[in-house]
């Protein structure tokens, strides 16, 4: 998730471009860039790091004034954040400039093509191709916007591109494919931007872009086509909240934000995985096939969300591959003298890729000489360069320190990679695992469905804002999804939150059940029937003793209704995957209910968003 500007109006490009850079820095601070028409040429800038440093490289060796533009702030996915990998990229003559967010699946296949014809690429990004097929069909005749139609219609994957011809002084084009894009409406003058915090200050009126939609802005006005050139509409809207709502787009919190970005994270988490056959290509193991089979024994080290994604994980890894596979604490692992050989596979969960805990867990890996697999959201960071292999989970920058869409692209993570293991090792058909890559392709639906139907959890948080405390249930899956769903609750409202196996509960944790207390139960779907009725039991045993019960259950689940207070309804998903809608209520809950109680639900007391010491 990058941040993007375009601007074409009387104004000072460069000025306007890097403000609106600067707004949405925190959409991507890996690196960031511009790019000027001036005088029939490109004048560009770019640096790695903070936009701090672009304004450093800007105010050392000053660009030529221009009055049309663009500019990027990056969060990367191919290639390392360096100066040469950022945005813009320019053609190969130096013509055109594009900025990019999102994933061009079939980068490789066009990066080859390109080579063969002679073109040098100086990056390692899927962007730079993009930059070098316009620039080719402009140099071949085309305007700019008929030359972004038909390079749109070559690729493949999930993008926003933004570009400027530098013989078309007055001309910006952009297209979108499942990638945000917004167009700020302005007097003789015109915007491009990822969201509408870019250019709040100059306009409130915007264009909300379709799928698969082509843009021209000039100074005269706004131009929209689809991929094939036919003429079509934009949705006019008028912008109505400040500068600071804006870059959350409206939202009170990032977190809350981000918990609603979760269905496009989950498709971007799943872009590329698999071929044309159904055979998943996880392009970043680079580990062999031959050792993956020799792997005997997986351990997971991670440290809190992340260690639940790991417990999660370990449910499907021996389901379908049969390795045995342990989930470890990271700051536990290396001090109790783990048994490790070669044949060990450990796998590494981080969202900042900078744990510290867990960094020191694998080096202590790699010194026995076992494979390292990481599974990041950040893409150069340490944890991933210093592993065998890395699974990047392309959540998008998280702001809250709360972990939401990262928990659950982690969760997606973690299912690939034991669908790939099984795969590799033969212990699942390849329809078999095609038809859970099919069920995880509907995973953005069903989370957006709980999305929707957020208004039940936000009035129960109204009504618990007094509880002292909250127990979690679960069983199989849905035990880790109780004990993030009681983490969250710990983080953001300060209450006492407990998860607990419901299996347990007879064995000490029902003396703290009194009257009224809330138990969020996780119910596992009736596939898994021994499962399912042993957590009722467990359901009728703490409301005998006065619970309040809160029970998420499949929808059609008619034996655990009478036994809720609330009953939270989920989408019928295979057992395996349920955690990723059961986890989405409990999100919104601790959301709502630190919201309620006054609380900074962005920045919680006592935490930091990496944990970047031991």
């Amino acid at each position: 998730m990058c941040g993007i500007v375009g601007y074409v109006g009387p104004k000072q490009a460069e000025s306007v471009v890097v403000e609106g850079l600067r707004r949405l820095e925190y959409r991507g601070y890996d690196s960031a860039g511009v790019a000027l028409v001036v005088d029939g040429t490109i004048a560009s800038e770019k640096r790695a790091g903070k936009i701090a440093n672009l304004d450093k490289a800007l105010a050392d060796t000053p660009l030529p004034e221009a009055t049309t533009g663009i500019g990027h702030t990056r969060w990367a996915t191919h290639g390392a954040p360096n100066d040469q990998n950022a945005h813009p990229h320019l053609g190969q003559d130096g013509r055109v400039a594009l900025v990019h967010n999102g994933i061009i699946e079939n980068f490789a296949a066009l990066r080859a093509e390109l080579e063969a014809a002679g073109h040098e690429l100086r990056s390692e990004t899927d962007t730079e191709i993009a930059a070098h097929l316009l620039e080719a069909a402009v140099a071949g005749g085309d305007d700019l916007t008929t030359a972004m139609q038909s390079v749109c219609r070559r690729l493949e994957g999930a993008f926003t591109l933004v570009a400027v011809d530098a013989q078309d002084p007055d001309r910006v084009v952009a297209a979108r494919r499942n990638s945000p894009l917004v167009v700020g409406v302005g007097e003789g003058e015109n915007f491009l931007a990822s969201d509408v915090a870019a250019f709040i200050e100059h306009t409130r009126e915007a264009l909300e872009l379709g799928q698969d939609q082509v843009v021209t802005i000039t100074r005269e006005g706004v131009g929209v086509t689809d991929f094939d050139g036919n003429e079509a509409q934009a949705t006019p809207y008028h912008v109505d909240w400040d500068l600071s709502a804006a870059e959350k787009d409206g939202y009170d919190w990032f977190m809350r934000k981000e918990i609603h970005e979760q269905p496009r994270a989950i498709a971007d988490s799943m872009l590329g995985r698999h071929d044309e056959a159904g055979r998943l290509q996880l392009d970043e193991i680079r580990i062999s096939e031959d050792e993956l089979r020799d792997v005997d024994k997986i351990i997971i080290v991670a440290c809190g969300t992340a260690f639940y994604a790991g417990l999660v994980a370990k449910y499907a890894i021996e389901h379908w591959t049969r390795i045995p596979c342990e989930v470890e604490l990271a700051h536990e692992f290396r001090y109790r003298d783990p048994i490790l050989t070669r044949d060990t596979l450990v796998v590494a969960i981080s969202q900042s890729g900078e744990t510290a805990d867990t960094l020191m867990a694998i080096r202590h890996a790699r010194e026995q000489r076992s494979k390292v697999l990481a599974i990041c959201n950040t893409n150069g960071s340490t944890i991933p360069r210093e592993s065998d292999a890395v699974i990047y989970t392309h959540a998008g920058p998280e702001i809250g320190v709360a972990s939401t869409k990262g928990f659950m692209t982690q969760l997606v993570a973690c299912y690939l990679l034991a669908l790939y293991l099984a795969q590799v090792r033969g212990t699942r058909y390849g329809d078999e695992i095609a038809s859970v890559v099919h069920e995880l392709e509907k995973m953005p639906a069903h989370v957006q469905r709980m999305l929707d139907e957020a208004s039940v959890v936000n009035e129960l948080a109204a009504e618990l804002s007094e509880a002292g405390s909250v127990l979690f249930l679960g069983r199989h899956a849905g035990f880790p999804v109780a004990l993030e769903g009681a983490l969250k609750l710990k983080e953001l409202a300060y209450i006492h939150a407990e998860g607990f196996a419901a299996g347990e509960l007879k064995h000490g944790p029902i003396a703290l059940v009194e009257d009224q207390l809330p138990v969020i139960c996780v119910v596992p779907p009736r596939g898994r029937d021994f499962l399912h009725d042993k957590m009722v039991s467990g359901i009728q045993e703490v409301r005998a003793r006065g619970a309040r019960t809160i029970v998420l259950a499949e929808e059609d689940d008619d034996v655990v209704a009478p036994y809720a207070d609330v009953l939270i309804k989920l989408p019928k998903v295979p057992t395996l995957l349920q955690p990723m809608v059961a986890t989405v209520p409990l999100q919104l809950f601790a959301c709502e209910l630190a919201t309620v109680k006054g609380h900074d639900v962005d920045q919680p007391r006592n935490l930091a968003k990496s944990v970047t010491v031991e």
